[in-house]
């Protein structure tokens, strides 16, 4: 599983397939609807925050917004709409983990996304964290 802290629209086509899929996964993982990754590391920052369902549909609804605008055809039904909005902390030190992972992955998958994501001078983080000075989090499986 990975919920990546970077702002999806740096995904190529299967990288934003996946994430809409674990973060499903990881809605009903916090909801209790399933047996299987309660304690996967990737949803520690979501169970510790005040709301956890409030920011995994946060979540959700980003990632629903990005493959809008890509034309993608993900079902809005399956988040539930944000009353109050929320924002969770990520650090620096993740969000260089994280781009060099995803720049790893794009250059074995998606060549020109690879290019494209490698040559941005300011990263965008999604829109569910505010940024904070920090190493690597500690719930990081590094090496994933």
């Amino acid at each position: 599983m990975r919920i990546w802290s970077l702002h999806p629209k740096y995904l190529d086509v299967k990288g934003i397939v996946a994430l809409w899929r674990e973060a499903l996964l990881a809605k009903h993982v916090l909801e209790d609807k399933t047996k299987g990754y309660k304690n996967h590391p990737q949803l520690n920052r979501f169970k510790e925050c005040s709301r956890p369902l409030d920011a995994i549909n946060t979540y959700l609804l980003h990632i629903y917004k990005e493959a809008q605008h890509r034309g993608y055809n993900f079902d809005g039904s399956k988040f539930s709409k944000i009353q109050r909005p929320i924002k969770i902390k990520v650090t620096q030190g993740q969000l260089d983990y994280e781009f060099k992972h995803l720049l790893a992955k794009l250059k074995k998958r998606d060549e020109a996304q690879y290019r494209q994501v490698k040559s941005v001078d300011s990263r965008d983080v999604h829109p569910l964290f505010n940024v904070i000075v920090g190493g690597i989090e500690p719930w990081e499986v590094v090496g994933d």
